[in-house]
């Protein structure tokens, strides 16, 4: 991929308002005029912004609504949060053993970390899926061969019997409200409706959380630049033209010798896998994760943002998911001030998502290429002129009338 052709040039813009960004992030935080909280709020942000590309990759140019993708980043954030816990709590072991006077052999230092981590729920041995956790390399492994074999075999199946639309959609809702359902059970080996908590310490690490906070937002910005040159490249290639056109007309793609099952399974895939890494990114930033997480609501929301910021635009989704959860955080955070309307008041904190929901509305019926479009009109790209003929024989084809809203 050439960069310095047209094609690309919205990869360029992106690349350097991000560069400038964090670099002004950076010399903020390091004189103080920023704080430590609002730097891990920016760098889970872009986390986020990073999950709204593999959405979009999925839905605006493969036409495949998931309503089940914050699953794997959940499930991401789960992989890299046993590693993170274990080791924290290894250390707390292993110093307050060592005031015993006598070394403490390897089976005492197992008990105490299974007896530290599961008190909590009645357990005291280790459950077997955290027989890695004792190991950075595999859990990172594991970060990306759990929700990617998750992705893969429940893709297999779905696409296989031809499940499109509405129907995935509600499959893939179905499949996260089971996974939340069974991991908030204490028996599921990640301590149920507890979660992993203190994930924010890094094990190890001496450095305040002033740096920690530095390094996370660091490598989120460096994940989304990449994810965003990755998925550039794609669609813009002929692998992108392929999935598009299973976008508007799969029948006809698959009339013509394509296999269809096989394009949507690699990019289902590929999308739960990207979702994973920025949940594994996430989730330490947090510092705390529970099933409450994978709630199929997270997902909606993901959809949402995507939808505001523009499908089939990849700087589209990274706009709308970093405007709508940074509004988000400063609406819920109680720093708007209420309004008083004489015959009661309006609470943002109550109202938020009531306005969420409005501007969803408000952008499905008037600006269907959401915020995205409007960047389009600026830099003069217009629809491709098709005389009014539909994409496909369905009522659904993109018809030349939709393109120009």
């Amino acid at each position: 991929m050439t960069l310095l052709h047209p094609r690309h040039r919205s990869a360029l813009v992106f690349i350097a308002c991000l560069a400038l960004f964090t670099i002004g992030v950076t010399l903020a935080a390091q004189f103080g005029l920023v704080s430590t909280s609002f730097v891990k709020t920016l760098g889970k942000t872009l986390c986020l912004c990073l999950a709204a590309l593999a959405m979009d990759l999925l839905w605006g140019y493969a036409g495949i609504l998931s309503l089940g993708h914050m699953a794997f980043f959940a499930l991401g954030g789960y992989m890299i949060g046993m590693w993170l816990m274990y080791a924290r709590t290894e250390e707390i072991v292993v110093a307050a053993l060592a005031n015993g006077g006598l070394p403490a052999t390897p089976e005492e230092v197992l008990q105490g970390i299974a007896t530290q981590i599961f008190g909590v729920v009645g357990a005291s041995d280790l459950p077997a899926i955290w027989s890695f956790a004792h190991s950075l390399p595999l859990q990172l492994a594991l970060v990306v061969a759990v929700p990617g074999v998750l992705a893969l075999v429940f893709g297999w199946l779905a696409f296989r019997s031809r499940v499109t639309g509405v129907y995935l959609s509600i499959l893939t809702q179905a499949m996260t409200l089971a996974l939340a359902l069974y991991l908030f059970q204490n028996d599921s080996g990640l301590r149920g409706n507890n979660g992993l908590s203190g994930l924010q310490n890094l094990p190890g690490v001496t450095a305040g959380q002033d740096a920690v906070s530095l390094w996370f937002f660091w490598a989120s910005a460096a994940a989304l630049v990449v994810a965003y040159l990755g998925l550039h490249a794609i669609v813009s290639g002929k692998f992108g033209s392929v999935i598009r056109a299973i976008r508007d007309d799969e029948a006809r793609v698959r009339f013509l010798g394509y296999s269809v099952e096989g394009y949507k399974l690699f990019v289902f895939t590929l999308t739960a896998v990207i979702c994973a890494l920025a949940g594994a990114l996430y989730y330490p930033q947090a510092g705390i994760i529970n099933p409450a997480e994978l709630a199929p609501i997270a997902s909606i929301y993901l959809a949402v943002w995507v939808a505001i910021g523009g499908r089939g635009r990849l700087y589209g989704a990274v706009i709308g998911a970093a405007l709508v959860s940074l509004l988000s955080s400063w609406f819920t955070g109680g720093r708007v001030p209420s309004i008083p309307l004489g015959f009661g008041t309006l609470h943002w904190v109550d109202w938020w998502l009531v306005l969420l929901g409005l501007t969803f509305v408000c952008v499905t019926l008037f600006a269907p290429k959401g915020i995205g479009g409007l960047f389009d009109r600026f830099a003069g790209v217009h629809s491709p002129d098709r005389k009014g003929a539909a994409l496909g024989p369905d009522q659904g084809a993109l018809m030349e009338q939709e393109a120009k809203q």
